[in-house]
């Protein structure tokens, strides 16, 4: 199927909301995102999860960075601490793939 601009189909949160923090982890090398959807960051910065894409691009986690949110390639992520084992899966929403 054509996504158009959503990465994905379905999402795993912690909540239903999205809102609670999956896990964080520690940046294990400098990223700059393609787009205004990506989130960049630093070797070595912290970087806190709030839910992963599943389906056809399970590499892209979401999360932030500062007061910074976006998307990010979850292999550059070194995962440090987690919140919640808890997982649900939900559609994705064209919300989710757009810039603020």
């Amino acid at each position: 199927p054509d996504l158009g601009r959503r990465f994905a189909e379905r999402k795993r949160c912690a909540d239903p909301e999205c809102s609670m923090l999956m896990c964080r982890g520690k940046a294990m090398r400098d990223f700059k995102g393609p787009d205004c959807r990506f989130v960049n960051f630093k070797k070595g910065e912290a970087v806190y999860v709030y839910y992963k894409l599943i389906g056809q691009s399970t590499e892209l986690w979401a999360g932030s960075v500062g007061s910074d949110f976006g998307y990010f390639p979850k292999d550059l992520l070194e995962i440090n601490h987690n919140y919640s084992n808890e997982e649900l899966e939900l559609p994705t929403d064209e919300t989710d793939f757009v810039c603020f």
